[in-house]
């Protein structure tokens, strides 16, 4: 009787361990840290040139309680080391308690050389008041199709200023870019770039960043 309580106490433990494994692979689901909560490992910093020429990015971009606090000056972003391509994106963000709906920051994905402010590249919008819209910066009009953005679903999800917010964005490789905030598709395009490193902008305006994952395609 003892070894069968034993035996039926192991096995109990192990079941528990395989539900927690499996449970932690479903909450995953193929993404990885873009961001390691600690500090800025994995991230390059482009400033304006006529920013000070003693801007410091531990200064406009502050790793606290496992979030990225962007101070928004002077005008910069921080982007990835490695170029991406046929992903996913997901982040959580948030504008302080009190900020203005004209709060502005962005996302840039498929970032091309040479690096300015601001690069050939895709913005979904990071403004408060029309987050997801995608913005086509550097490229012509045939370079864009089919480029939608739902207004009024935004305004239905958006959390109030002060509260996380999480954003998705597909990148498909042929070019196509679906964004969703809060769950809910918000805008969708089609371009002609469709790979490049991925940024965030410090623009003018103080934006908390925090559980940046990323998966890649098949």
């Amino acid at each position: 009787m003892f070894q069968k309580s034993i035996a039926m106490r192991f096995f109990a433990l192990a079941l528990g361990l395989v539900l927690v494994s499996s449970l932690a692979a479903a909450d995953t689901d193929g993404f990885t840290p873009l961001f390691n909560g600690k500090n800025m490992e994995g991230f390059k910093f482009f400033f304006d040139p006529k920013a000070p020429k003693d801007s410091d990015p531990a200064k406009t971009w502050i790793v606290k309680d496992a979030a990225i606090i962007c101070t928004g000056k002077p005008q910069a972003f921080f982007y990835t080391e490695k170029s991406y391509k046929n992903y996913v994106i997901t982040y959580e963000w948030r504008y302080p308690e009190g900020s203005a709906e004209k709060s502005n920051s962005g996302c840039l994905v498929h970032i091309q050389e040479p690096l300015k402010i601001w690069p050939k590249c895709i913005e979904p919008q990071g403004r408060y008041y029309d987050h997801g819209k995608l913005f086509m910066m550097g490229l012509g009009k045939d370079d864009v199709k089919n480029n939608k953005f739902d207004e009024a679903t935004l305004k239905s999800v958006l959390k109030p200023m002060g509260q996380w917010s999480k954003t998705e964005i597909t990148c498909s490789g042929d070019g196509k870019i679906v964004v969703k905030v809060n769950g809910k598709l918000i805008s969708e395009g089609e371009t002609v770039l469709t790979s490049g490193p991925i940024g965030f902008q410090s623009e003018g305006s103080e934006i908390h960043f925090r559980n940046m994952h990323i998966k890649q395609l098949p």
